[in-house]
């Protein structure tokens, strides 16, 4: 059964990669405006895990409409949130069985409801699995710990192919470089670049 995981690149979207490769041939799809080439980072994860790569892209329009949102509402969860449903929303459109992406327990954007994830099933006549969504943050580090070489750090400063370097780039390029860093939180960000060695 062939699957499409949504990737980024980082560590919650290998494991669930991961997880699912015992039962799917697992395809990482990374999902991008082409307003970066940070999709690159995704593919060069992908290969040194040996999965196969594709890259989908997404609407402008929506691109548009999510900086729009997160510069008016002053933080960024609405208009990621729009992005990641358009994202599942575009690989779901691929020849596969079953979509995935990496959201855990605790995440608090992006999410997928129950009722969100019944609605890609029927309208795109896929399964949607979220392997990571029984997991909390430490759980996800330990098995990280355990299994993945990554790279870490402040989100500006480790890029992976994730929408919101993009969504920055345009939110930036709109209203200003002052605008990021009152809209967007420092966070850590890791940034795949294989197994460990057992």
């Amino acid at each position: 059964m062939e699957l499409a995981l949504l990737y980024s690149g980082g560590k919650d979207s290998t494991l669930a990669a991961l997880l699912l490769d015992s039962f799917y041939d697992v395809t990482l799809v990374t999902a991008c405006f082409g307003v970066t080439e940070d999709w690159r980072h995704a593919r060069e994860a992908a290969r040194a895990l040996g999965y196969g790569f594709e890259r989908v892209e997404l609407d402008p329009d929506v691109a548009r409409e999510a900086v729009d949102r997160i510069y008016d509402d002053g933080y960024p969860r609405n208009g990621i949130q729009r992005v990641h449903i358009h994202a599942l929303e575009r690989v779901a459109e691929l020849d596969v069985t079953a979509i995935a992406d990496g959201t855990r327990r605790d995440d608090r954007v992006p999410t997928v409801s129950r009722a969100q994830a019944q609605s890609l099933e029927d309208r795109y006549d896929v399964d949607y699995l979220s392997p990571l969504s029984g997991f909390g943050r430490r759980a996800i580090d330990r098995l990280v710990e355990r299994r993945l070489d990554v790279e870490s750090g402040p989100s500006a400063a480790v890029p992976k192919a994730d929408y919101e370097s993009e969504l920055r780039a345009l939110l930036a390029e709109v209203h200003g470089d002052a605008a990021v860093s009152e809209v967007f939180p420092d966070h850590t960000q890791t940034r795949v670049r294989g197994l460990k060695e057992r």
